[in-house]
Parts: structure tokens; sequence; C-alpha cells
């Protein structure tokens, strides 16, 4: 099992519109293959106000990497892709791979 991680820096000027963006991805991406663990915003009691994560659970590297390509196909994902652009509610998205111990 590989849990992707995306680390979001948003706009805090569009947390609404990151919220609607995360939460629209909680069917596309179990139809693609992901199991969604959850989108997790900021908080103002500690840290960066700015930060937000995705984790997303997969068998292996290769059910993610056919994740990716269903993803890019999905009707529902490529409208939310799109929401994100048009809103600027993202500034920078990365993507690290996970593994668990134990």
């Amino acid at each position: 099992m590989i849990t992707v991680c995306i680390r979001y820096t948003i706009d805090m000027n569009k947390h609404a519109d990151f919220e609607q963006y995360a939460r629209n991805w909680t069917k596309s991406i179990p139809r693609c293959g992901g199991e969604l663990l959850g989108y997790f915003l900021p908080t103002k009691i500690a840290g960066p106000t700015n930060i937000a994560y995705a984790l997303i659970n997969f068998a292996d590297l290769t059910a993610y990497q056919q994740y990716r390509e269903a993803l890019m196909n999905d009707e529902d994902a490529k409208q939310n892709f799109a929401f994100a652009e048009q809103s600027g509610c993202i500034q920078i998205e990365e993507r690290s791979i996970l593994q668990k111990i134990g």
C-alpha cells in the first residue's frame, strides 16, 4: 500500500473555493481507483494558514498510475480541475508518495 500526499499552498482569500474543490473530489477519486483518506484544511490555531493536504491510498504504484490516467478522462475531475484553475485557489501543488511502516 502507498499513500499519495498532496500538499497545497492555497490563497487564503479563496479558502471557500478550495474547500469546494476538496469536496468535489469525494466521488471522482474513488470512481477512478483511489481510496480518499481525506482533505485537511489549515486552522488558525497553529501553523501556517495557507497549507492544506490530501491523502489518498493505492494498492501500489501501478494502481496510482492507472488512477492518474482514469482521472484525466473523468468528466467530473476535468470540471474540478477547471474550477480550481479559474478560481485561483491553489497556488502550489506538491505530491509525495509515502509508504506506511509496520
